[in-house]
């Protein structure tokens, strides 16, 4: 084998890696789009229009903590919890026990 042969050959290999790993990318956009399209139908389902804009001012300030509540949501749903619309009321409750939970909890110990 000449080094041209060998240097083709190299270039196919390399060539053959890059179109998996766009095919790889391309399968792993598409599944993330569609999970975002099945977040996004759920979230109309579960949350009213004005819970629907609290949730997006939260994504703007804390996009973390918004993609948390969207998970606790999606669970409560799926587990029949949430069955519905949640009013805007409702909703702000349950933020509250979601802030309310992850605040640290402080113990001090006095001495008598």
């Amino acid at each position: 084998m000449s080094d041209e042969e060998q240097l083709e050959e190299l270039r196919q290999k390399k060539l053959e890696q890059l179109k998996q790993q766009a095919m790889q990318n391309q399968m792993a956009e598409e599944q993330q789009q569609a999970f975002e399209e099945q977040k996004y139908q759920i979230m109309r389902k579960i949350l009213s229009p004005k819970g629907r804009q609290r949730l997006e001012n939260i994504r703007m300030v804390k996009p973390q903590f918004a993609q948390q509540i969207e998970l606790q949501l999606i669970q409560l749903y799926r587990a029949g919890r949430i069955r519905g619309e949640m009013s805007d009321r409702e909703f702000k409750k349950l933020l509250q026990k979601i802030t309310d939970s992850n605040k640290k909890k402080d113990f001090r110990i006095k001495k008598l």
